[in-house]
């Protein structure tokens, strides 16, 4: 399967649940991940948190659809709604 949305995902270097997060999608056939590091850059984590109104990592992006973090990534797989959401799919 090839994904037609863009991903993205924001992060900092040492985060299970982004890894966690970057491996389920990976597993869905996601090939790539625009990752924002933001440890590396406070502006961003500025940014992440005026988009998201959360202050926690990863905050996820699948198209313009801020899925959420890491345990609302694993609860949309569950619900049989990531795939559609990936491919573009409107729900």
């Amino acid at each position: 399967m090839s994904t037609t949305q863009r991903v993205l995902m924001y992060s900092t270097a040492v985060c299970p649940y982004c890894v966690r997060a970057e491996n389920l999608l990976r597993s869905r056939g996601v090939t790539e991940i625009e990752k924002i590091r933001v440890d590396l850059d406070p502006q961003r984590r500025v940014e992440m948190m005026e988009k998201t109104a959360r202050r926690t990592v990863p905050q996820i992006f699948i198209g313009e659809t801020h899925v959420g973090g890491c345990d609302d990534l694993i609860a949309l797989d569950r619900a049989g709604k990531l795939l559609p959401l990936l491919s573009g799919e409107t729900a």
